[in-house]
């Protein structure tokens, strides 16, 4: 039913790479009008068209300086590493999908703030780390407990996670660092452009 609407989201959101399971399941939710995860994730997935942020430079006029232009095509290159598929109150969040990182294992899941700043996120998919981020501001004090709870209530919704431990939460490791990498992805566009 939804499957032409995921392909596109697959396109859009992660250059045609396979859907990873729980993003597929959480998504359909959405479409379908349910707001379980969503609510208790406290995720909104971006919708088709809404650009990735780095490619949202549309409140900047033509005459913005020219590093401002320099950073900017040096963020349009970083998108196409940032898998970004969903927003939450304190930025984006998505998949780190580096070609340099290991196939062998799922990609990092990464935040990125409304500053532009990284953040790791801990756990092997998307429901996972997100529900470790929740924890941390659930009502209940101790995180464990508190991630426990949701890993829980999400397997009650039919999405189970790969663990109901938060210490066993696999931290994740980058082949490519993503702050250095724009560094010196932003470096080289000045140069390029001789502003440095």
């Amino acid at each position: 039913m939804f499957e032409e609407r995921l392909v596109e989201f697959s396109r859009e959101r992660l250059g045609g790479r396979p859907l990873p399971d729980d993003l597929r399941t959480m998504l359909v939710a959405e479409w379908q009008g349910r707001a379980e995860f969503r609510d208790l994730l406290g995720i909104t997935f971006l919708e088709a068209g809404k650009p990735h942020p780095f490619l949202d430079a549309g409140h900047r006029g033509a005459d913005a300086d020219p590093e401002t232009r320099a950073i900017d095509a040096a963020l349009a290159e970083m998108s196409g590493h940032l898998g970004i598929v969903a927003q939450s109150d304190k930025g984006w969040i998505g998949y780190w999908l580096h070609p340099d990182e290991p196939a062998d294992r799922p990609p990092p899941l990464i935040q990125l703030d409304t500053e532009g700043s990284y953040w790791s996120m801990v756990g092997s998919t998307l429901a996972e780390a997100c529900a470790a981020d929740r924890a941390r501001y659930h009502d209940e004090p101790d995180e464990r407990v508190a991630f426990t709870l949701i890993a829980d209530r999400l397997a009650e919704l039919g999405l189970p996670l790969g663990t109901r431990d938060y210490d066993a939460l696999r931290d994740p490791e980058y082949a490519v660092n993503p702050e250095k990498l724009t560094d010196e992805l932003i470096e080289a566009e000045c140069r390029r452009r001789g502003l440095a």
